[in-house]
């Protein structure tokens, strides 16, 4: 019987399968976010918050990620990471996307207005990269229905046509392995999977991707020397700091913790237990006349049953509805017995 991971770290209420919208907080977490706001609220901090904690979640993120800290730059979300990509581009240049991918990856593209934008299906990805396309941008997990892509294919194939490749990991990194330096690029929404506060987001840049990558928002924090607030920079950072917007101290605080834990569990374990869970609810699923989306994610998708959403939650029972799809997803506080509560309500 699959129990939960992480000991006594979460308190849910009812049975939570919502990860994909939104994961759940840590204790840890939870206190070091508490800790922080009741300094601020009586003056002692000293500041608004720990840079120390901020290159803790730099390099909690790192590890998950599997690069060096100094590849990992600092942010709000992921369409602002992408919007920093998105302008780094030439005018004309192709970049190819899947159809229905999320909305945050895509707009900062299109919103230039200059750039020749391509679609194809998930499964034709790697065929449709071409002699001319640019950049392939595309998520690891489909937000809408689970379903994985072939990281490999695809990276083989940008490679051959001399392509870069910007990954959005928000629905994968905390239980799929990520290789982030496989990729030119990778943003991750740190709320889902990584189980931080809203608010913190990360994006790896290669080295060789760092040249042509143009810091539009550098402030004060992505200067070299932290020590001169004033004026310009005279120099950068030359690591990836360069690329931080000003941290959400907050966000920041609790980030660390929250990854700290996923190191200490390890995202092999994860892994496995997730897509354990996930494997159980798709066999459920199947005996109920209810065929899912097929596949092995932790995300799982059910086409045409999105419309019991609501039942669930009356339930007690946390899902999302997606694109006509019931999604539930499944991490590493989740046991058996979510699985069999939800093919519960549902049969």
């Amino acid at each position: 019987m699959e129990t939960p991971l992480g000991g006594g770290e979460f308190a849910p209420t009812r049975t939570y399968l919502d990860t994909s919208r939104c994961g759940l907080l840590p204790r840890r977490t939870v206190a070091a976010v508490t800790a922080l706001a009741d300094g601020l609220a009586a003056g002692t901090v000293g500041g608004s918050g720990s840079f120390e904690a901020v290159d803790g979640a730099r390099r909690g993120f790192a590890r998950v990620a599997g690069v060096d800290p100094d590849r990992v730059a600092v942010g709000s979300s992921v369409a602002v990471h992408v919007g920093l990509v998105a302008s780094s581009l030439p005018a004309g240049a192709e970049v190819l996307f899947v159809e229905g991918d999320f909305g945050s990856l895509i707009t900062p593209f299109a919103a230039r207005g200059d750039l020749k934008a391509r679609f194809v299906p998930l499964e034709d990805l790697a065929d449709a990269v071409r002699p001319g396309t640019a950049l392939v941008a595309f998520s690891s997990v489909q937000s809408a229905d689970g379903r994985v892509a072939d990281l490999a294919a695809v990276r083989e194939a940008a490679a051959a046509h001399g392509a870069r490749t910007l990954l959005d990991a928000t629905q994968s990194a905390g239980w799929l392995p990520l290789d982030a330096g496989a990729y030119d690029y990778t943003v991750t929404g740190g709320f889902k999977f990584l189980m931080c506060p809203r608010g913190a987001s990360f994006l790896t840049v290669t080295e060789e991707a760092q040249e042509s990558l143009v810091p539009i928002h550098a402030g004060w924090f992505a200067a070299a020397d932290l020590d001169d607030p004033y004026g310009p920079a005279v120099r950068l950072a030359d690591t990836a700091r360069r690329f931080d917007e000003p941290p959400a101290f907050l966000s920041y605080h609790g980030a660390e913790q929250s990854l700290a834990l996923l190191g200490e569990i390890g995202i092999d374990a994860v892994h496995a237990h997730a897509t354990a869970l996930a494997a159980r609810f798709r066999e459920g699923l199947a005996g109920l006349g209810h065929p899912p989306v097929p596949g092995t994610s932790a995300v799982v998708a059910v086409p045409g049953l999105g419309e019991r959403r609501p039942e669930l939650a009356r339930a007690g029972v946390a899902v999302s509805a997606r694109a006509g799809n019931l999604r539930a997803a499944f991490h590493l506080y989740n046991s058996a017995a979510d699985v069999d509560r939800a093919l519960d309500v549902l049969s």
